[in-house]
């Protein structure tokens, strides 16, 4: 049951991009249940700036697990200057245990409502918050990130802009450029213009797409930060990419998604949003998704309100 005399509370999140937006319905659930309280949260660098727009987060601190043992003394230092009401453990490395706390909340004896990762984080803290039903995740933008992707996306014409994603950290996971190449073209009834996202190690790919597509595109690899990238991502009817974190940021915003596993666990790690729909062949190997496959699934999305997750 939820104390009501808990003020202070520290969220030890993930350290992926994906995996970091996927704990973000933890984080609203204290929130709800706790309102007044002051959270922390505890992430690694490259995912830290997805809380920094959080209105009801205190400081984001960051654990860096290239720091070795001196790193993890200097985080130490930095957590125990605080007693905290509840710690919040979604990591479960330890660090828990060497911190002043009240209540401390672990993997351990949790009770997950289902397989997916957004429900067995939430199984960690279901017993104790004031909510059954896990909220969606959410990632917070400020004015400032809404003027980027307006200003960004003027050119393009119509409203009705696709999003795509074709990088991904892993080569075993990312479905072949000539295969985005092709999906725009099966889908101009559907959309007026591409709206390309990534990384800057993945301008290449994305110049490669604009380039041959039959629609109007922009090219935004390397060119926005994660909030950018997420304002963007809020403006576009769909979003289709690899298994990567742009999906999730995309679902983080209320964008649907069609999401493409090579190898994985789709059924634990797809983007967490009642219109996220995702594709894996019985092989394993992206390349083995068909054009065709992922047409079928776009347009059953646009053309369904609410989408199972198949």
């Amino acid at each position: 049951m939820a104390q009501p005399d808990t003020n202070n509370i520290l969220l030890i999140t993930l350290s992926n991009i994906g995996d970091a937006v996927m704990t973000t319905p933890v984080l609203e659930a204290l929130h709800t249940t706790w309102p007044l309280a002051r959270i922390d949260i505890v992430t690694d660098a490259r995912a830290s700036r997805l809380f920094t727009r959080c209105p009801y987060g205190h400081r984001v601190v960051l654990k860096d697990k290239q720091a070795g043992w001196r790193g993890t003394i200097a985080l130490l230092r930095q957590l125990r200057s605080t007693r905290y009401d509840l710690v919040v453990d979604l990591r479960t490395d330890g660090l828990t245990l060497l911190l002043r706390a009240r209540h401390r909340l672990t993997r351990r004896g949790s009770q997950p409502p289902g397989y997916h990762a957004v429900e067995r984080h939430f199984g960690v803290i279901s017993r104790h918050v004031g909510t059954s039903c896990i909220p969606a995740a959410m990632i917070r933008l400020s004015d400032a990130e809404h003027r980027f992707a307006a200003q960004q996306l003027s050119g393009l014409p119509g409203q009705r802009w696709l999003a795509l994603g074709p990088g991904a950290r892993w080569q075993p996971k990312r479905w072949p450029v000539q295969c985005f190449r092709m999906l725009p073209g099966r889908l101009q009834a559907e959309f007026d213009a591409v709206i390309l996202l990534g990384d800057s190690s993945e301008k290449a790919d994305c110049q490669d797409l604009q380039e041959h597509l039959p629609l109007p595109a922009i090219n935004l690899a390397g060119k926005t930060d994660l909030l950018q990238a997420a304002a963007i991502l809020a403006q576009a009817r769909l979003f289709v990419g690899n298994d990567s974190g742009l999906g999730h940021i995309a679902a983080a915003t209320g964008t649907p998604t069609v999401t493409l596993f090579g190898p994985g666990d789709p059924e634990r790690y797809h983007p967490w949003h009642p219109q996220a729909r995702w594709i894996q062949s019985s092989t394993r190997n992206i390349e083995d998704i068909t054009v065709d496959a992922v047409t079928a699934a776009v347009l059953a999305v646009l053309h369904t309100s609410t989408v199972r997750v198949s």
